[in-house]
Order: C-alpha cells, then sequence, then structure tokens
C-alpha cells in the first residue's frame, strides 16, 4: 500500500517540486524547520495544494511504518507530529498523545527518552496531567524535559503536580536542576516555595558519582537563584555546592561548574562576602584554587560536519574517491554537502552519484550505531540536503533504507523541507 501511495505522490509532484527545488533560494540542511502555527490555523486544510497533500501523505507513509523499538518510535513520532502540525493539527494532536503515552512508559520503565514529546509544549493539558500523575518520583530526572514541558505549557493546571513530584524527590534526594528552575520561574523566584526549595536543594544535592552530568545544569541553577535570595541562604548553598564540585573527577565539566559558581557568589556576596565564605571552609577554598588558570570548557561539535561551502568551493571537481576514505557518519554527510552543491548548481546527474554515496554511508552508520552515534541527526541531515534538490528523488531515497526507522525519518525530514519551502511561497 505505500508503494501505491508512494506513486501517486510522485505522479502528482513530479513537475511542481522539481521546479520548486530549483527556484526556491537553497539552504543547508541545517535550516529546514518550519515555523510552528498560530493557535488560530485550521485543525485540517481542507483543501491542500500538491505540496501540503505531498506532506501529508509522506508524513502518513513514515509514521505507517513499524518502529519495533519503543525509543525509535518515540523518534519517529517526535518529528511527524512536528512536519504534520504545519498542515494538519488533527493529525498532530493523535502522534503527540501516542508520543507522550510511550514516553510515560519508557520514563516509569527507568528509561530516560530519546527525545520528549512532552517537552515541545504541544500535548494538551489533559494528557500532560496524566503524565506527570503516573510518574515515578524516582524519575523525576529521566523525566526532567517532560516536567519542564509541562510546567511552561499548562502552568495553571500542572504547576502543583509538578512541585509535588519534585518536591517528593528532593526528599530522596532526586534532583533535577532544570526542571527546578523552571517551576521556580513559574511560581516566582520571590516566592516562599522558590525560597524553601533554593536551600533544600543544595541541603539535598544527589551523589556526585551518579550525577556529575548535571554539574553544570546545577551551577546555573544556583547562579540564577543566588541574587534572589538572602545572602546566607546563598552563601549556605554555595559552599555546600563547592564541597560537592570537589568530589567529582576533574574534566572540562566540573570546571566549568566552578566558575559557573565562584562567578555567581562574587556577584551576590560581594567581593568581601566571597572571600568571607572561602576562608570559611577549607574544602570548597581548594576547590576554588584548583581551578584557578583552568579555561572554561566550551561544547563544540566533533567535526565531523562538512561545509556546504567548502562544498561549493569544489564544485564540478569529482570528490568520489577522496570521500570513500572516510568513515561512514563522516562520509555521508559531506557527500550530502557535495549532492546539495552541484545539484543546486544544476548538475543534476553529479548530484545524483554523491547521494547515492551519502544514502549507503547513511545505512552504513545506522547498523553501526551505537548510544554515541547521533545517527539519527544523520538520517535527516542526510535527506534535507537531497530534499532541497528534488524532493521526489530524496523520498524516493529515503525509501530504499535498509532500516525501517531509518526510512521514517529520512521521510519525515524530506517532508519537513517540502513543508518549510511551501509555508515560503
Amino acid at each position: 500500500m505505500a508503494q501505491h501511495l508512494k506513486l501517486a505522490v510522485c505522479v502528482v509532484l513530479a513537475a511542481s517540486l522539481s521546479c520548486a527545488a530549483q527556484n526556491d533560494n537553497p539552504r543547508t540542511s541545517g535550516a529546514a524547520h518550519p515555523n510552528p502555527p498560530s493557535a488560530s490555523s485550521p485543525s485540517r486544510n481542507t483543501n491542500p495544494g500538491p505540496e501540503q497533500r505531498f506532506v501529508l501523505d509522506t508524513v502518513k507513509m513514515a509514521v505507517a511504518l513499524r518502529q519495533p523499538d519503543p525509543q525509535d518510535r518515540l523518534r519517529v513520532l517526535a518529528s511527524a507530529a512536528e512536519v504534520a502540525s504545519t498542515v494538519d493539527r488533527t493529525l498532530a494532536k493523535s502522534l503527540w498523545k501516542e508520543g507522550v503515552q510511550i514516553e510515560s512508559e519508557l520514563v516509569r520503565a527507568g528509561n530516560t527518552p530519546a527525545v520528549s514529546m512532552m517537552a515541545s509544549g504541544q500535548a494538551d493539558c489533559a494528557t500532560a496531567q496524566n503524565f506527570i500523575e503516573n510518574l515515578p518520583q524516582d524519575a523525576v530526572l529521566k523525566a526532567e524535559q517532560a516536567l519542564i514541558g509541562a510546567v511552561t505549557s499548562c502552568p495553571k493546571q500542572l504547576l502543583d503536580p509538578v512541585s509535588r513530584k519534585l518536591d517528593a524527590a528532593l526528599e530522596n534526594h532526586i534532583v533535577a536542576p532544570r526542571a527546578l528552575m523552571a517551576a521556580m520561574e513559574a511560581q516566582g523566584p520571590k516566592s516562599p516555595w522558590s525560597q524553601n526549595h533554593f536551600e533544600k536543594m543544595f541541603a539535598s544535592l544527589p551523589d556526585p558519582k551518579e550525577n556529575a552530568g548535571e554539574a553544570e545544569n546545577i551551577a546555573a541553577m544556583y547562579a540564577r537563584m543566588a541574587g534572589e535570595v538572602d545572602r546566607d541562604a546563598a552563601r549556605k548553598a554555595s559552599l555546600s555546592l563547592l564541597n560537592w564540585l570537589g568530589k567529582l573527577d576533574d574534566t572540562p565539566q566540573r570546571t566549568t561548574a566552578i566558575t559557573i559558581t565562584t562567578g555567581a557568589m562574587q556577584q551576590a556576596l560581594g567581593a568581601q562576602g566571597f572571600r568571607s565564605a572561602l576562608e570559611s571552609d577549607v574544602v570548597a577554598n581548594a576547590v576554588v584554587r584548583s581551578n584557578t588558570g583552568k579555561e572554561v570548557s566550551s561544547q563544540h561539535a566533533s567535526g565531523e560536519g562538512t561545509s556546504v561551502l567548502e562544498a561549493m568551493d569544489n564544485k564540478g571537481s569529482d570528490q568520489t574517491d577522496r570521500l570513500r576514505e572516510m568513515p561512514p557518519s563522516e562520509r555521508a554527510r559531506a557527500a550530502a554537502a557535495h549532492g546539495f552543491a552541484e545539484g543546486v548548481g544544476g548538475d543534476k546527474a553529479q548530484a545524483g552519484k554523491y547521494f547515492d554515496m551519502a544514502f549507503a554511508a547513511v545505512d552504513e552508520a545506522w547498523d553501526a550505531r551505537g548510544s554515541e552515534t547521533k545517527a539519527a541527526a544523520l538520517v535527516q541531515e542526510v535527506s534535507e540536503a537531497a530534499a532541497h534538490v528534488d524532493a521526489v528523488n530524496a523520498l524516493e531515497r529515503a525509501q530504499r533504507l535498509r532500516d525501517s526507522t531509518a526510512q521514517s525519518l529520512a521521510m519525515l525530514a524530506v517532508a519537513r523541507v517540502v513543508a518549510s519551502n511551501s509555508m515560503g511561497h
């Protein structure tokens, strides 16, 4: 059935989308994200144009494919709901509802969701409330993004339930710093709840070894609130935090967290108060001294990405031999960049050779994917690059990928580009 639908889509759009790909201003693969629809948008477009029909049909094909892994299904639903929301809010709502259910089941099973449908803030408040009520208190850190989405999208209905979950977690030394910060912003930083929970949080810091990855978030939370509480509370919290940071391994993240904390201390306590606080605590003083002279870390991409501008510079010269020497993920991105450059330059034949290489490399990277491999993002980047050149051809390539999840994500990436381009017309 999916094959029949694909053929129908291609017949309707082969001409119009090929022209659109040539006439639109080219964009890099990461730039094609449609704006969310306004609240006044109709729930369903009763007279969709060819591009919108393409988007709807592609979304339906993508979600119809089976993903045995619930994490993969969640990835597909999150992408599908985002794309569907631009043309059919009714369909998008059903996708959000299914996704929130899967997300809830993952969290209750002790897993951290690969993506959060709740975090988008698009789930209706009743669905979100059911998610919160069924959330175990020991799972709040795994569901942190969902809690933030609930507080920001439905503050009147969900602020109290979320606050109660966070409070119960703190009693057991489980700290979700970003969710706490979202709740404090919603409650008001000067509110009794926020003031009380600031102190409670830094008196209930979690096991440092198991929660080292939260160091920067906890430090950022301190920095946001230190100026909102009285000096004694800010001083006490800062010393507790520095003692906690001192138990972590010496990493760039620890360095950053200490730098954030000491900077906020100086602002909140003043120069004299800062010195006095450190003089009163030998461990905190040693932690700060050990950090002196270290550079604050900055998060950079792995360097795998190939600049489209670089590909443009090499346009017209065959780079396939050089690309074959690259690892699969790097080869996929580089070949897609060259395919994009050749395609928007008018050489569809050469672009096709590069995209053949790119999608073959995607299959390799997906088969070898692990916890550190951002395979889903790779699939989307390559597919978006191809869609900017020829959406119908990109859809056909997406459907030939070996894995059903990769197929769905690639198809949705193509639909996202078409949706974005149609909104710009």
